[in-house]
C-alpha cells in the first residue's frame, strides 16, 4: 500500500483546528440512512462558521451514512471471516501543543499522579527530554497523537491494545511503526465496516405461514430491498478518506431442524441478476423450487425456526487507492416461525 502523507484541512483561506481534550463515545441508537451527525456520535465532526472556515476535532473520525442501509429492520453485517472484527481502538491526532499544555498541566498541578512521574512528564514534555515546550517552536506543523477507543467497544479486552503513549508526528509525515493502529485508509475503511447496516432477511415463503409435510415450500426475497450499501469514513483534519462498500451475493436457507431438504441442497441460493430465489406462480406446484424448503416432519404444536442470511461481498476504496480492495464478508440474518402440518386424507 503506498504511503498516505497527511495535510491539514483547508477551506477558503484559513486554517481553523479546534482540538477537543475528551472525546464523547458514539450513542448507540444511531439514526441510520441520513448520513447526520449527532451529539456524542463518534468523536465529533467538522463544522464551517458560515465564513469559509473549517473547524476539525483532532481525530475526529466522521461518517457519512447518507448510503447506509436504513429501517428498523437494519442490522450491523458479521464477519464470515473466522474472529475478525474491526478495530476496537487506534491511534489519531488528538492535541496541538497548546492543547496538550492545557491537558498535562492540572495534572501535573494535582500532584496526584506521584512527584516522580510528574518530573519525568516535564523532562519528556516541557524540558526537551522529546520535545521543547511541547514542540510549540518546532519548525513546520503537527500534532499530538493519542490512541481512542471505537465507540461501543469499550469493554472489548483489544481495546487496550493501543497502549502506546502520546506521541508527535509532522504534518506531511507518516506515524511511527511502533504504532501499528494509527489512522491509514484501510483503517477506517475497517472502522466504517463496522458501521454499515443492512436489511432484515425475512423471507417470502409459498405456501405462506403453514406449509406442508413433503410439499416443496417456495422461498425467494425482493431484491429491490437488497442493493449495494456503502459508508464513507474520514478524518478532515488529515485530509484521509474511505469508502466501504456492502453488495449481496446469496441467500442462505436453514430450515430449523434436520428433518428437512433444501433446494438447492446445499441451501445456499446465489443471486442471479435482479433475482434472489424465484416467487411460486400457479401452475408451478409440481415443479422443484430454485430455491427453498421441504419439510419432512410435522413441527407439532409449535413451528420451526427457519433462518434466513444473506452474505454481502464487502470492498472499499480510499485515499491513495484507487482499485477496490476486499474486506472480509459479512453476512445478516432472521428467523421467523414456519408451521408444518401433516397432509390429512379422509378414508371411505
Amino acid at each position: 500500500m503506498p504511503a498516505v502523507k497527511w495535510c491539514g484541512v483547508v477551506s477558503g483561506s484559513a486554517i481553523a483546528v479546534l482540538l477537543l481534550i475528551n472525546a464523547n463515545p458514539a450513542s448507540a441508537d444511531d439514526d441510520f440512512g441520513n448520513g447526520s451527525q449527532k451529539p456524542g456520535d463518534t468523536h465529533a465532526s467538522g463544522n464551517s462558521d458560515g465564513k469559509g472556515n473549517l473547524t476539525a476535532t483532532a481525530g475526529a473520525v466522521v461518517f457519512d451514512r447518507s448510503k447506509n442501509g436504513s429501517g428498523d429492520s437494519a442490522g450491523p453485517v458479521t464477519s464470515s471471516s473466522g474472529n475478525w472484527t474491526p478495530p476496537a481502538c487506534y491511534y489519531a491526532p488528538k492535541y496541538t501543543p497548546d492543547e496538550l499544555q492545557k491537558y498535562l498541566e492540572p495534572i501535573w498541578n494535582a500532584e496526584s499522579t506521584g512527584s516522580q512521574w510528574d518530573q519525568e512528564q516535564r523532562d519528556k514534555y516541557v524540558n526537551g527530554g522529546e520535545a521543547k515546550d511541547f514542540n510549540k517552536a518546532k519548525t513546520g506543523k503537527g500534532y499530538w497523537w493519542d490512541s481512542y477507543v471505537t465507540p461501543g467497544r469499550e469493554g472489548d479486552p483489544h481495546a487496550l491494545d493501543c497502549n502506546k503513549g502520546i506521541f508527535w508526528v509532522d504534518e506531511g509525515a507518516d506515524p511511527p511503526a511502533d504504532a501499528p493502529q494509527a489512522i491509514t485508509p484501510e483503517m477506517l475503511a475497517q472502522l466504517a465496516y463496522g458501521e454499515i447496516r443492512v436489511p432484515s432477511t425475512k423471507v417470502d415463503l409459498a405456501p405462506a405461514g403453514t406449509t406442508k409435510v413433503n410439499l416443496p415450500t417456495w422461498a425467494w426475497l425482493d431484491t429491490a430491498k437488497f442493493k449495494p450499501v456503502s459508508v464513507t469514513a474520514s478524518v478532515p483534519l488529515l485530509g484521509v478518506t474511505a469508502t466501504t462498500t456492502a453488495e449481496p451475493v446469496a441467500l442462505k436457507i436453514e430450515p430449523g431442524t434436520s428433518d428437512a431438504q433444501t433446494y438447492p441442497a446445499s441451501g445456499v441460493c446465489e443471486i442471479t441478476g435482479d433475482r434472489i430465489g424465484e416467487a411460486y406462480a400457479k401452475g408451478k406446484a409440481g415443479e422443484t423450487p430454485p430455491c427453498g424448503v421441504k419439510y419432512l416432519r410435522s413441527s407439532g404444536d409449535g413451528s420451526y425456526k427457519l433462518r434466513a442470511t444473506i452474505t454481502w461481498k464487502i470492498h472499499w476504496t480510499g485515499t491513495g487507492v484507487a482499485e477496490a480492495r476486499n474486506l472480509p464478508d459479512g453476512t445478516f440474518g432472521a428467523n421467523q416461525d414456519v408451521v408444518v402440518q401433516e397432509i390429512q386424507s379422509v378414508n371411505r
